[in-house]
């Protein structure tokens, strides 16, 4: 890791250095270390005492269920050069930094190693898709840098450093996806990162219950732009209603994407293909444009093409490459991620979801041929509003062509009443089965009795309800 000395992290989080040539207690031949240790570079950055490497930093972090500090011997004893505590230590035979908070630190060090690399960092914030964003953006860079992206959920003030930390000096792009719940936290990501370029989906409505409304929403993620380059660029969705109102950002006016041909990068002729994707025509401003081969379903995933087009056209990137890093695109588990197994192909859309989410991954269940099985379970943090905002997804789906309907959970019930007062009201037949149960358990027990050779079946819910049990049970 570049720069990365014990010195130059021990200054980097307002830390307390104690190296051997403080513990005079500790003998010559005890001494590993030399009298220069502070001037040794570290080899990574680790927070779980099972990852550690030789001369690694370990940050001891005390976390709901354990607590890092427990762990510090044993990180010594498999290699680790040196330790972050809130402590002090009583073993004098090795270097450890003492901060006040090593949750400040472990922010602190990585705004720091940010700001020694040489490396073009793209933001992408927004209230639905940013992983699918990030990994349509990142497919298309790679066609012409060398990409580091966020895995995963690592995407928060604990999640956003450890990506960083990742990087060498060999990586030209970071791609770091930034998700947020409470004003603030868009800040102080941001100040770590330091984008150049500001990447936001949309505003829609998630984390209502800090946020409150999609104006809170907008402020929130608005942050971003705080702490970015000063000659960075935005790039923001022309068709959301509130990012429209962003006409400048550090004197410099937004990149705008969408399908209204208004915006500065548009789509047109697009064409759905059900399972196997979209296909659209891609504008460049008047001169330029290209036909490309989506390959995951659905219709977001339009719009997340169109901002990677920006993203590449912004960093150099030609038509040709951008089209060739779009069609070469896989989808992610949990992630309208299809899978063909036991008869039954499922779309495992189970990492998260909210209603716009939902709504979205109804829309491409309802282009599969077939009978159609939507498994829907609670969305949270949705605040005051949750349970109307589950009623209306389920007035949504009342529209469309899905077959049987099951719903998990207390606030899913709510999906369930909407499709069934809707079949009430209008005689309707074609979603002849609409089933609850309270637990994810429950249904296990009788989903097999349900479900038959030849269905397509959305698995969607919010990541706590941990639908991706569900998958797996469909899927051995």
């Amino acid at each position: 890791m570049k720069g990365m000395t014990l010195a130059a992290i021990a200054k980097a989080c307002n830390g307390i250095y104690y190296g051997l040539e403080e513990n005079k207690d500790v003998t010559e031949e005890d001494k590993d270390i030399t009298e220069d240790d502070k001037e040794v570079t570290v080899s990574g950055v680790i927070i779980d005492s099972r990852k550690v490497e030789k001369d690694s930093l370990f940050i001891a972090i005390k976390g709901e269920r354990s607590d890092g500090h427990d762990y510090i011997e044993s990180v010594y004893e498999k290699g680790a050069l040196c330790c972050i505590t809130e402590k002090e230590l009583a073993d004098k035979n090795h270097p450890y930094i003492k901060v006040e908070s090593s949750l400040q630190a472990i922010k602190d060090i990585a705004q720091y190693y940010r700001s020694v690399l040489d490396v073009k960092v793209i933001g992408i914030t927004g209230s639905v898709g940013k992983t699918s964003t990030k990994e349509t953006i990142a497919a298309v860079i790679s066609k012409k840098y060398r990409v580091l992206k966020t895995l995963g959920n690592f995407n928060n003030e604990i999640g956003l450093p450890l990506t960083i930390f990742r990087l060498t000096q060999d990586d030209e792009v970071a791609v770091l996806e930034m998700g947020i719940s409470d004003f603030g936290e868009m800040t102080r990501l941001t100040k770590i990162a330091k984008p150049d370029i500001c990447v936001i989906t949309n505003i829609g409505l998630c984390h209502l219950e800090n946020l409150k409304s999609r104006d809170g929403i907008l402020k929130a993620k608005t942050e971003i732009f705080k702490s970015m380059a000063a000659d960075g660029s935005v790039i923001l969705n022309g068709d959301d209603d509130k990012l429209v109102t962003i006409h400048s950002v550090n004197g410099k006016t937004p990149y705008f994407f969408g399908i209204d041909n208004q915006c500065d990068y548009f789509a047109d002729g697009i064409e759905n293909l059900g399972l196997d994707g979209m296909k659209a025509t891609i504008h460049c401003g008047e001169e330029e444009a290209f036909d490309v081969v989506i390959p995951i379903p659905g219709h977001h995933m339009v719009y997340n093409a169109l901002a990677a087009t920006v993203v590449g056209k912004v960093l150099g990137l030609s038509k040709e490459e951008i089209k060739a890093g779009i069609e070469s695109l896989e989808s992610l588990s949990g992630r309208n991620h299809i899978i063909k197994k036991n008869g039954y192909t499922i779309i495992d859309d189970c990492y998260n979801a909210n209603p716009v989410s939902m709504k979205a991954s109804i829309d491409v269940i309802n282009t599969a041929i077939g009978r159609k099985v939507c498994i829907l379970g609670d969305m949270f943090e949705l605040g005051i509003d949750e349970r109307k905002l589950h009623y209306e997804v389920g007035e949504y789906l009342a529209s469309k062509e899905i077959n049987i309907l099951i719903t998990v959970g207390s606030l899913a019930k709510e999906i369930s009443n909407a499709v069934e007062n809707s079949n009430q009201a209008s005689n309707r037949s074609n979603l002849g089965h609409v089933l609850h149960f309270d637990t994810r358990d429950e249904l296990l027990l009788q989903l097999k009795n349900i479900i038959h050779t030849g269905d397509t079946i959305l698995v969607k819910a919010s990541h706590g309800m941990e639908f991706s049990k569900v998958v797996e049970y469909l899927a051995i």
